[in-house]
């Protein structure tokens, strides 16, 4: 199986890099070598790959700056994944696709399911659902991957900041009333791998939008809190409110995603947060990695 990877540099993408080789040749490519904002550089990678699975972990993911860059961040994330999905269709390959739990507005009070009403609140969300819809106006075979609150050891993400502040200061502030569903990298990947081989080996073909988190939901400050406590810093985490924190984007108050049918489908069972972020985690505390600065 040939697999075209995009974004190998992002922290689902570098995930990937290491959990897709198992599964047959890899491709991978970076924004060096494959501009999303370009759909003409979008069909030659495709058709010189001429890939069987087309993942696409790439994605303009700053969240605050595309309320002033709508245009780049619809390009990006709304119009290239329509333009993968054309050319998955034309090659007959399945297009795997990572959207967000911004695509709902956070008004409900339990985790959202697959089919529960869109309404995103700010500019990243729109163009992440716009991207949702064009790869289902393409009809390709697909697998649309919802993640929520993504974090890693390496790239710009809201445990590495946590982290950060933890180490400056003997105290800190942070939200609790945004609740979500924290959700390594890590876990994204092996789960993908996971159902790229269900799609492969098993006997049916699934296709369709999916959510993919780790189980529970958590508050900002909670897991701050645990991270913290974990790596054993000296630091009081106090819980605070959104509107102590203007941000040019507003966050949905409340984003958790339901990923029973994921899970069904897939026959996996998807860790609660606080072990995957433990997973995540262990190479610090077992001084393997230093502590991120």
């Amino acid at each position: 199986m040939r697999i075209l990877l995009t974004g190998r540099n992002g922290q689902v993408g570098w995930e990937l890099e290491r959990a897709l080789p198992a599964l047959g040749e890899l491709i991978a490519t970076d924004h060096a070598t494959l501009d999303l904002a370009d759909p003409d550089a979008i069909r030659r990678a495709v058709r010189d790959a001429k890939p069987e699975v087309i993942v696409n972990a790439a994605a303009y993911t700053a969240v605050d700056k595309a309320e002033s860059e709508p245009e780049l961040a619809m390009r990006i994330n709304g119009i290239a994944p329509g333009v993968l999905a054309e050319e998955a269709k034309r090659l007959g390959a399945l297009l795997v696709h990572y959207s967000t739990d911004y695509v709902f507005d956070g008004t409900k009070a339990e985790p959202y399911v697959e089919d529960d009403a869109t309404n995103p609140i700010n500019v990243y969300g729109a163009t992440k659902l716009a991207g949702e819809r064009a790869i289902l106006a393409a009809g390709c075979r697909h697998l649309v991957l919802r993640a929520s609150w993504v974090y890693s050891l390496r790239g710009a993400n809201f445990l590495l900041t946590v982290l950060r502040l933890a180490r400056q200061r003997a105290r800190i502030r942070i939200v609790a009333d945004q609740h979500g569903t924290p959700t390594s990298a890590a876990l994204i990947a092996d789960a993908t791998a996971r159902a790229l081989r269900v799609c492969v080996a098993g006997s049916t073909r699934p296709s369709g939008i999916f959510h993919l988190a780790a189980a529970r939901v958590a508050s900002r400050h909670e897991f701050a809190v645990d991270a913290i406590r974990l790596l054993g810093l000296q630091c009081a985490v106090e819980p605070a409110t959104s509107g102590e924190f203007p941000l040019p984007a507003q966050r949905p108050a409340f984003s958790a995603l339901a990923t029973a049918s994921f899970e069904r489908v897939f026959d996996v069972v998807l860790p609660a947060w606080r072990a995957d972020l433990e997973q995540c985690l262990r190479p610090i505390r077992e001084g393997l990695v230093a502590m991120p600065r």
